[in-house]
């Protein structure tokens, strides 16, 4: 036992507890100072070189689906180019903003300087193109053209050329197999922008700052598709840039490829013989304007009659799609999108509005129908047509006496229209309607899809315009004060409109109803709507909405996604006038005014029915048009300022069709040259590895395709439409 007493042991105890405490409070003291000093003191300093360490990510960026035609040609796919860009984050670095840099590049890659420094600055509001519009913390493509010396010397040179590489990068291609240059309807790429990143940053298909996007065409419609999904590797790095260690990695996913009902082969006939008829018609003299036609423009739709698939489609002018492949020059932008350009970004097809003039007959003709007028009975075709002070002429003043509406469509007789449609416009009310018109002619024209878009797979398509009461309402508000300003009782002749506008612009006159009824005024169509109601004239009466893409493959070729043909309605009549006008517009091809067009066609075998058509608009020369269609496809072409319908675009149709047929100008059928004597059912041959059999193709040969002789029968029917 102890003999230390219990008040000295409890005061030792009491002590040690003391030393404990004061030793605990120093070591919390300590740490809550250096706490303190690494969070307040130097917490700034701390946390950016925590922000040095960091995750890098590495874009692999995936190989873009192509697009190919039916058979499996293909209209746009990738190749390897020697790419050399510039790193704009690099550049900024620099005193000088990387101007020396960038300004030895230009010298080695044989460029001009302001070229290089275009092509890298960023794109805004003032900043006309050429100019960067997508991400700034994205390589900036210089040229995908470079030599493999040029690309050497960049890189053996790297202390000379900072924030540049030279690197083999795969790239978009326009390969135009057979000349068939597809433009408008292939669209194009460019870089995405931030403003895309950040709206697709919730979707299922987000961006990456290195994306190309489609911006017109089927590169458009079928972006998604097409693009597939890069490949990121993310690697974390420290703040020298060392990687400490790999976070994740995600491998590059091919975009699918896009098979397209288009036939490379017929395109490229088709963009021939369009052109060839603007040439040709240029060289025509215009009795109306003392000058040659100008044809500045024109469009062309092939499409399959049963399901409103196109097998080609050709805009003029056009342009090389693969302008835009690595960055557009400012030379080539202007080319495209300057005044003096006629705008060959345009998709005339879709995007291409006028009067349709004759061709739009048979809207007319089954209005009248629908109205209460038999098909078959008797109206007087005279000369000219007189309402009030106003006469409305027969072309060339020539009269057929009483006709039929078939016969009338034929000869492409107007007086016939005119009358009838006088008529329902005093039914309905004249010049004081009633509350509920009947308005049989204006009603059909949207029953047969007219004044809205068909639906087609393509961007911006444009909806045309039926002129109705409702819209002349609206168009007079918008315009009343414009035309009371410009309008002269007496005046000139726009001045005249303008006044006559001023007082009763918002009512349907007389005048309006009538030339309206031949297709004239304000209505305007598209190509792609006439193919479609040709089309639909075809098949029973059917209207699908036409269609480019065919199907969606997989990169591996084991998901195959067809698109099949969808329909919007169907024109408002029965079986027995579908039938008549189906006989009328044969006998247009036989005997009316497209027949000196088709001499020697082979009619019992090939059944083609036809409407000529030519739209005069003020101010211009006319529009030609010429509407067509047999069992298998409906063919529909105008050209501005081109003439006539059957004189300008007949001879290209006609000879569009000899390409499918395989026919000579006398009708002699060779299967062997037909390419395409019944439209293709079926998709490529896709091989197990998942690509697509491709067969080569030969340049239409236009020699073998001679002008089907002009018949002595043109003399009696005339040449108008």
């Amino acid at each position: 036992m102890s003999n230390i007493p219990e008040t000295g042991r409890t005061q030792r105890v009491r002590i040690r507890l003391v030393v404990i405490q004061v030793l605990v409070f120093s070591l919390l003291l300590t740490l809550g100072g250096r706490l303190w000093y690494l969070q307040i003191r130097n917490g700034q300093e701390y946390s950016d070189e925590a922000k040095n360490n960091h995750v890098q990510q590495v874009v692999q960026p995936a190989a873009r689906g192509s697009i190919l035609d039916a058979r499996g040609v293909p209209l746009a796919d990738n190749e390897t180019r020697l790419v050399v860009s510039a790193s704009r984050t690099e550049l900024m670095k620099m005193d000088d903003d990387g101007k020396a840099v960038l300004t030895r590049l230009a010298d080695v890659l044989d460029m001009k300087p302001k070229d290089v420094f275009d092509k890298v600055r960023l794109c805004d509001a003032k900043t006309p193109q050429p100019c960067w519009n997508g991400s700034p913390y994205q390589p900036i493509p210089v040229t995908d053209e470079a030599t493999t010396q040029q690309a050497l010397t960049i890189r053996e040179r790297a202390e000379d050329f900072p924030g540049i590489t030279a690197e083999p990068t795969a790239v978009r291609r326009y390969p135009a197999p057979g000349k068939a240059n597809t433009a408008q309807v292939l669209g194009y790429l460019s870089p995405v922008t931030d403003e895309e990143i950040t709206k697709a940053q919730d979707s299922d298909s987000p961006y990456l700052r290195s994306d190309m996007v489609g911006r017109s065409g089927l590169e458009r419609t079928y972006d998604k598709e097409l693009r597939g999904k890069a490949g990121v590797t993310r690697y974390e790095v420290d703040n020298l840039g060392r990687v400490i260690g790999q976070a994740k990695n995600d491998e590059a996913e091919a975009g699918s490829s896009v098979v397209t009902s288009i036939d490379a082969r017929v395109q490229a006939v088709a963009e021939y013989e369009l052109n060839d008829a603007m040439k040709k018609a240029r060289l025509e003299f215009d009795r109306n304007t003392g000058e040659n036609y100008k044809a500045d423009s024109g469009a062309v739709v092939v499409m399959e009659a049963k399901t409103g698939r196109v097998v080609a489609m050709a805009s003029l002018p056009n342009y090389d799609p693969n302008a835009w492949v690595g960055g557009i020059s400012a030379k080539d932008y202007a080319k495209l999108t300057g005044k003096k350009s006629n705008f060959p970004l345009l998709n005339r097809a879709i995007q291409g509005q006028a009067a349709p003039g004759s061709i739009f007959k048979v809207i007319s003709s089954t209005a009248a129908v629908n109205a209460g007028y038999p098909f078959d009975g008797h109206y007087p075709c005279p000369s000219s047509y007189s309402i009030g002070g106003q006469t409305f002429t027969n072309f060339e003043s020539q009269g057929y006496g009483d006709i039929t509406i078939g016969r009338a469509l034929e000869v492409s007789c107007d007086t016939v229209y005119y009358g009838i449609a006088h008529k329902e416009w005093l039914k309905d009310g004249g010049n004081n309607p009633k509350k509920h018109p009947k308005d049989w002619f204006y009603k059909t024209a949207h029953q047969f899809g007219l004044g809205k878009t068909t639906g087609i797979d393509l961007p911006n398509e444009v909806s045309g315009r039926v002129p109705d009461r409702e819209w002349k309402k609206n168009f007079a508000k918008a315009n009343h004060d414009a035309w009371c300003k410009q309008g002269k009782k007496g005046g000139t002749y726009v001045e005249q409109i303008a006044y006559e506008n001023c007082l009763e612009g918002d009512r349907m006159r007389a005048g309006d109803s009538v030339n309206y009824s031949i297709g004239q005024g304000d209505t305007l169509v598209t190509p792609i709507q006439m193919a479609t109601i040709y089309a639909a004239i075809s098949n029973g009466g059917t209207l699908y909405d036409p269609t480019v893409g065919k199907a969606i493959v997989s990169p591996d070729g084991k998901d195959v996604r067809m698109i099949e043909p969808t329909s919007h309605g169907k024109l408002p009549f029965d079986k027995k006038t579908r039938n008549q006008i189906d006989e009328a517009l044969a006998g247009v091809a036989t005997r009316g005014s497209a027949a000196w067009r088709f001499g020697g066609w082979p009619q019992d075998k090939i059944p083609m029915h036809a409407k000529t058509g030519t739209a005069e608009v003020y101010g211009k020369q006319t529009t030609s048009w010429f509407a067509t269609y047999t069992k298998d496809y409906s063919i529909v072409m105008t050209i501005s300022q081109g003439g006539t319908g059957s004189g300008a675009s007949g001879p290209a149709v006609r000879n569009i069709y000899n390409a499918l047929y395989g026919l000579d100008a006398t009708g002699k059928q060779d299967l062997k040259k037909a390419l395409l004597p019944a439209p293709q059912k079926g998709l490529p041959d896709i091989r197990t590895d998942g690509t697509i059999e491709s067969p080569t193709i030969r340049p239409y040969n236009p020699a073998s395709q001679k002008p089907a002789a002009e018949q002595t029968l043109a003399a009696l029917v005339g040449r108008r439409d």
